[in-house]
């Protein structure tokens, strides 16, 4: 045969058994990456037959070729990547949002559309939401900077997070007290914040469940974190209505607007009307009476729609979150960005301004990298103490039934 004299040649069966060798290893290669993916809703849908030719010939299609060559597929994993070390699984900006409704999916949106974060873990009981989520967030990957996104059901996903926020909870219902609303969101926080603790013991939680101030006490006596590693939202949000409704009644951009408001989040929230300016021109050097019953511009009623501001927008449009979104991410920028801005949130605030008790509520204070790291001593008004204190008053009331 013509062959035989070419297959005598010993560089030609050289050339065949490094071809067999490769192609072994290339075998052994395949098996080694080659896993079976987990079930997922899509497989009940579509069915596990989905990838099976069509038609009544399916059974015979192709058979007699691939019987005739036995090719052997190169793994392009191995061919197109050389590996020099193992990738960090969780970066040390990784943030876990516990709770993917209107408001954990705000906030998510905030950081990555900002580009805060490039790691996001959510954790949330329905899973179908949950997945749904996920896949949309990693399908816009491309178009937000190729941000990590990590979801499941098991709070392991929470591991090594840098900043852990907690929008879990639930909303209130025609007839139900404050004080039942407490009680039913404490026990959520009491079956999640110990193995989110477990998982992130170095974490800075950021609560935004509602009522926030109890519900901040409360993840702090639970969670037997130091207390600057426990931040409630605050009255961060008031604020910033608070800079607007005042800069749209002057005509100038709310930025540019000074201007706090304290305690509570809630109906006893208490304007510093003594501390607002612009550009450093203090409203009370102008309106000495600023801010009480008694100016006759009625500034005071900008406090008042304050209050109600929340409740109209959830009336209009069933919830609210895009601010609350907006918010909760600036004071998570500050933390992972250890920028020390001044941002009014929920804090320890026993011993501030004569307050006993032992409880949260807002203060402008600093923010960083391990959370909270100082307290502005506010010089307020005997008449903003005694609101101050009366808000504090409100607010132990509900809490002083609950056990955390």
């Amino acid at each position: 045969m013509v062959l035989s004299p070419l297959l005598s040649n010993s560089s030609l069966s050289g050339c065949l058994r490094n071809l067999v060798r490769v192609t072994s290893m290339r075998n052994s290669v395949r098996s080694r990456h080659t896993r079976a993916l987990p079930p997922t809703i899509l497989s009940k849908i579509f069915g596990v037959n989905k990838g099976k030719a069509f038609g009544k010939d399916a059974a015979t299609a192709g058979s007699d070729f691939q019987r005739s060559v036995n090719f052997v597929s190169p793994c392009l994993r191995e061919e197109l990547l050389c590996k020099l070390s193992e990738p960090v699984r969780d970066c040390c900006h990784k943030v876990t949002i516990v709770g993917t409704g209107m408001v954990g999916v705000a906030i998510a949106n905030s950081l990555l559309f900002q580009r805060i974060t490039s790691h996001i873990a959510m954790v949330d009981a329905f899973p179908k939401k949950l997945e749904g989520e996920g896949m949309d967030y990693s399908h816009s990957s491309t178009f937000i900077g190729d941000p990590k996104i990590e979801y499941d059901t098991d709070f392991c996903i929470s591991h090594n997070s840098k900043v852990v926020v907690i929008t879990a909870g639930v909303r209130p219902v025609k007839g139900e007290t404050r004080l039942d609303l407490v009680q039913r969101n404490a026990e959520i926080l009491r079956s999640i914040i110990p193995p989110l603790v477990n998982y992130s013991p170095n974490a800075v939680f950021v609560i935004i469940s509602n009522p926030v101030d109890i519900l901040s006490w409360i993840t702090w006596k639970i969670s037997g974190l130091p207390v600057h590693q426990v931040i409630g939202s605050g009255t961060h949000l008031d604020s910033a209505r608070f800079r607007f409704l005042i800069a749209d009644r002057l005509g100038i951009a709310p930025s540019s607007v000074q201007g706090y408001i304290i305690g509570e989040h809630g109906d006893s929230m208490v304007p510093l009307w003594s501390g607002v300016n612009v550009a450093g021109v203090q409203f009370r050097d102008i309106i000495p009476n600023i801010g009480l019953e008694t100016d006759d511009e009625r500034w005071y009623e900008i406090a008042k729609e304050v209050v109600k501001l929340g409740p109209v927008v959830r009336c209009l449009k069933g919830y609210s979150n895009t601010a609350i979104g907006l918010s909760a991410a600036d004071i998570i920028m500050a933390i992972l960005r250890n920028t020390q801005a001044i941002i009014p949130v929920s804090t320890l605030v026993q011993g501030h301004h004569d307050v006993c008790n032992e409880m949260f509520l807002s203060l402008p204070c600093a923010i960083g990298e391990n959370g909270i790291t100082q307290i502005i001593r506010m010089h307020m008004t005997e008449y903003e103490k005694k609101l101050f204190q009366a808000s504090a008053g409100a607010v132990y009331n509900v809490q002083k039934d609950v056990k955390p």
